[in-house]
């Protein structure tokens, strides 16, 4: 992730991205602007096709289909036959971020364009394996009709990987733009940026340059400016929740930098004042690269920063293989850390001055000072020289599923819940579940890459895996089983009495797994495939014999029924659709301030995950 606006060409492209994920992080978002949805004021002159409602939904099986309830809140795009047009903001951006959630009816083509000209494609790609830069999330191709038949288009930017949702379920973006620069006589500097596009949780898009508009600008002059662009002649597409964050203020800069470099000073207590300098002098940038101490050093700036807008600034200090600290008007602005601190400072305009302390004491560690500062309408900047470090860098084990593969491994969850008897099935159709064998249910699955077993496998390790891709949570675990008196009796948090004894898994001739238990005296066989093109997970859970009173928990939240077997799941953000439920009824029911879709079962159920 490309977070500060230092050209990449002042240094190496590996030791760049290094700065940049384990140094900066995510930004903090400055000057962020909500845009209203009660109606289409913040837009210029919107055409018809444009609506603002309170609910919308697609059909996934009807091409270019969106329903809307009427109220506010939701941004809607339904074109029609004709006379559609694109919408505009009023206002114009320079550098700017872009957060919001999309929906795309089945079938249907949209796109964002930056400033007007660069465009971010929006697309049904749900299924698709090897996306293209006209699939969602590509930076769509550039255009040229002076070249041969064929190879007009040019310069377009697939995305990583299809971390595209269904039709009919929120998708979410981000998306960080660097405006082209240009010098005094208008004569363009530099080319735009797209800094990242993450989609539904990955990174598909990371620091592309762009040489010039993309095919469909609403011109071709490149400007520090432009409006944000929704595309509207194509087809029906939703939005919610836009923010943007606009970048149009000058960081602060640093001036009058002197410096010491101490032989074993040590930050607490003022001690090494006593001590006499190994060097010291002027310098034009931070930096660790004053005199040739590498390790038992103590390096102290002082100097000026120059704030230009008033407001609270975020300093990020990183201090590797020792201890640092800033101080700002002398007060700290990052308080004493080991390694890597952040700490914030309320700043007039003007000139302020400032104290920086980095102590190393570690010799395995590489010296690699490294200061960042964001504030309001700043971008994260990066206030030293490039010489930054993460400390301790690891290059990331990733497993792929070339073919269909098993591998046991602790999966953490959100609201920290651990499964320490998962089970990860992976896919070369890039669709890969976790299986919890304590609970008999799939609490993962997602799009993309199989698994990051960095944490299970680098050093010593803690025994867990990530997925690699776009991932859906199905809630907390519970039992996928449970006998209940009626339909309204509470389902148990855990399989306590039920007589639950996993029995493990069976691999086919395919290998792909069944997961076998037994409960409440019946023996479960649990087997899942992969649906056509990666689109879902087909589950059929056989039973040896029926048992009065069973129950199978099929999900947990917010649940839509749309009909046919049909039910949308935690504000539209994955499908459940019954397939064969040997006639019994699926029952939505109220359970501790949530919704759980159950239903009876007998000898078979089968049913899909659908995202």
């Amino acid at each position: 992730m490309h977070c500060f606006n230092q050209s990449p060409k002042l240094f190496g492209r590996k030791k760049f991205w290094i700065v940049c994920v384990c140094l900066l992080g995510c930004q903090q978002l400055r000057a962020q602007n909500t845009v209203p949805l009660t109606d289409l004021s913040f837009f210029d002159n919107p055409s018809p096709n444009w609506k603002v409602a309170a609910g919308v939904q697609s059909d996934i099986a009807q091409d270019e289909v969106l329903t809307l309830k009427d109220g506010n809140g939701i941004l809607v795009n339904l074109p029609g036959k004709k006379d559609a047009k694109d919408l505009f903001t009023k206002t114009t951006y320079g550098d700017a971020d872009l957060e919001l959630d999309y929906m795309m009816a089945r079938g249907s083509n949209s796109g964002i364009y930056l400033q007007g000209r660069y465009e971010i494609q929006l697309l049904d790609s749900w299924g698709t394996v090897n996306p293209k830069s006209g699939d969602n999330g590509g930076i769509y191709e550039r255009w040229d009709d002076s070249k041969p038949e064929g190879q007009q288009g040019y310069d377009g930017h697939a995305p990583r990987q299809n971390a595209s949702r269904a039709p009919g379920l929120w998708q979410h973006m981000k998306i960080s733009f660097q405006a082209p620069r240009f010098d005094g006589n208008g004569q363009k500097i530099s080319n735009a940026r797209v800094l990242y596009v993450w989609l539904n949780g990955v990174l598909i898009q990371d620091n592309v340059e762009l040489a010039g508009p993309t095919r469909g600008a609403f011109d071709n002059k490149e400007a520090a400016t432009g409006p944000l662009r929704l595309q509207g002649d194509h087809g029906p597409v939703a939005f919610r929740n836009i923010r943007i964050t606009s970048f149009d203020k000058p960081h602060p800069a640093l001036s009058n930098l002197k410096y010491w470099v101490y032989k074993d000073g040590v930050i607490e207590g003022d001690s090494y004042k006593t001590l006499k300098p190994e060097s010291e002098g002027t310098s034009p940038v931070l930096s660790s690269n004053q005199g040739k101490l590498t390790n038992d050093f103590l390096i102290r700036y002082t100097g000026s920063i120059q704030i230009k807008e008033a407001g609270e600034y975020v300093f990020k200090l990183n201090v590797p293989g020792g201890k640092g600290k800033l101080r700002i008007d002398g007060a700290d602005a990052v308080m004493l850390t080991e390694n890597r601190g952040e700490g914030k400072a309320q700043l007039q305009p003007g000139d302020h001055p400032f104290e920086l302390l980095y102590s190393k004491t570690v010799d395995w560690a590489r010296p690699a000072l490294g200061l960042t500062v964001s504030g309001p309408g700043i971008r994260e900047y990066l206030l030293s020289d490039a010489n930054v470090s993460n400390n301790d860098p690891v290059d990331p084990i990733l497993i792929n599923a070339t073919s269909n593969t098993v591998l046991r491994s602790f999966s953490d969850l959100p609201g920290g819940i651990r499964v320490t008897h998962g089970v990860n099935v992976g896919s070369p159709e890039l669709l890969h579940y976790t299986y919890d064998l304590d609970k008999g249910m799939i609490v993962q699955l997602w799009r993309g890459g199989f698994l990051d077993a960095t944490p299970m496998w680098h050093d010593r390790g803690d025994g867990s895996s990530r997925p690699a891709g776009s991932v859906q949570y199905l809630g907390k675990p519970v039992p996928a089983i449970e006998k209940l008196s009626d339909a309204n009796a509470a389902w148990a948090l855990d399989t306590a009495g039920t007589g639950y004894r996993p029995k493990g898994y069976v691999l086919n001739a395919d290998d792909v797994p069944a997961f076998k238990y037994n409960i409440y005296g019946t023996s479960v066989n649990d087997a899942s495939s992969v649906m056509d093109k990666g689109q879902g997970i087909h589950r059929e859970i056989t039973l040896a014999n029926a048992v009065d009173g069973l129950f199978y928990h099929l999900a947990s939240g917010n649940i839509e029924t749309l009909g046919n077997g049909l039910y949308v799941i935690d504000d539209k953000s994955y499908y459940i659709r019954i397939d064969d439920a040997g006639g019994a009824k699926p029952v939505v029911r109220d359970a501790g301030g949530k919704q759980e879709l159950i239903i009876p079962i007998q000898k078979k159920l089968t049913y899909s995950i659908i995202f």
